[in-house]
């Protein structure tokens, strides 16, 4: 059975997005050993790779692409219903900001549950005071209206309301549990957050050697924040073996 087929009668459906989780992951993928030996720089070969420059050249994909496969495959596995979330994203253009294009490409994950995503933002704000904290996307998905920020007319930023947040000029600093999250201080680590659904810990601490069980983490350089981690973690679900007779 060829694996890159959709559902049965209908029309075929690329799964070669399924095994990468971002379009970074992609990206790695394409990046030789050589490639790194003389850039040294894997964020330079990542760039390099997406303009086509270097890299195996096995297949060329540009960030539009790649998130219009993984909404299509995602489609493809979960048909929308009365009752399934249409991703807000979907038609949009947002060819003018790599940022938005992150969060297109992990929006229908998110809202479905297969993905509970912590962002990590540093930015200014509107009073050019710098800001940072770490942001539940999948919970903020729910709460919040994503039009104005997939259409550019807002800015995505961390709120007091978020699982963390603190201003640096001001020096507020909030800290919440949201449906998805709960949130553990620890005096050695800093922040810890464990899901509620697997109660898996997601490790914010860059100098951690893992950022826990089931978890991502990615950084992202883009000129439109200060810094910007994504903490991509998939929760697992309960499985109940039902005994059977031999």
């Amino acid at each position: 059975m060829d694996g890159g087929d959709g559902a049965e009668g209908g029309q075929a459906v690329d799964t070669t997005v399924d095994e990468f989780a971002t379009y970074e992951d992609f990206l790695d993928s394409q990046i030789r050993p050589i490639d790194l030996y003389y850039l040294e720089d894997e964020e330079l070969a990542r760039e390099l790779v997406e303009l086509g420059y270097c890299g195996t050249h096995n297949e060329i994909m540009k960030r539009e692409e790649f998130a219009a496969r993984k909404r299509a495959l995602e489609l493809s596995r979960n048909p929308p219903t009365t009752t399934t979330s249409i991703a807000v994203s979907d038609g949009k253009d947002l060819r003018h900001s790599p940022f938005l294009q992150q969060l297109a490409s992990r929006e229908a994950s998110n809202r479905g549950g297969k993905m509970m995503t912590i962002i990590f933002i540093r930015a200014r704000n509107t009073l050019q005071q710098e800001i940072s904290g770490y942001i539940d996307y999948a919970h903020r998905l729910k709460t919040d209206n994503f039009g104005p920020y997939f259409n550019g007319e807002k800015r995505f930023l961390p709120r007091p309301s978020d699982l963390s947040y603190y201003n640096w000029d001001t020096q507020t600093v909030t800290s919440n549990t949201t449906a998805n999250y709960e949130v553990i201080a620890e005096d050695t680590t800093g922040l810890i957050f464990k899901n509620r659904r697997d109660r898996k810990l997601v490790i914010v601490d860059p100098s951690a050697p893992s950022p826990g069980d089931s978890t991502q983490r990615h950084v992202f350089r883009t000129k439109e924040y200060l810094q910007v981690v994504f903490y991509d973690h998939l929760p697992r679900r309960k499985v109940i073996m039902a005994a059977t007779n031999s």
